[in-house]
């Protein structure tokens, strides 16, 4: 069980544990941004089409990234809806 706690414990990203420290500026990944929703991948970019989800930010080349002071809002939001 303790091994169990500890793989789940390894597997949630630091960004994702730590998300109500990080500032409005910052930016988060595609699986701390999975984690926040609670969707997979595939989830999180149909929401991105239809606007339930905020665009994500081309940060180079090969990284994207959603904005932590949009998707607070978007989260608010939507629980406000609820």
């Amino acid at each position: 069980m303790q091994q169990l706690k500890s793989e789940l414990t390894q597997a949630i990203p630091e960004a994702l544990e730590n998300f109500d420290q990080l500032p409005n500026s910052a930016f988060i990944r595609l699986p701390v941004l999975m984690g926040l929703y609670g969707i997979s991948a595939a989830s999180c970019w149909r929401g991105v089409r239809n606007g339930t989800i905020p665009k994500p930010r081309k940060l180079s080349v090969r990284c994207t990234g959603w904005n932590v002071g949009l998707i607070r809002a978007a989260l608010a939001a939507k629980a406000v809806q609820s």
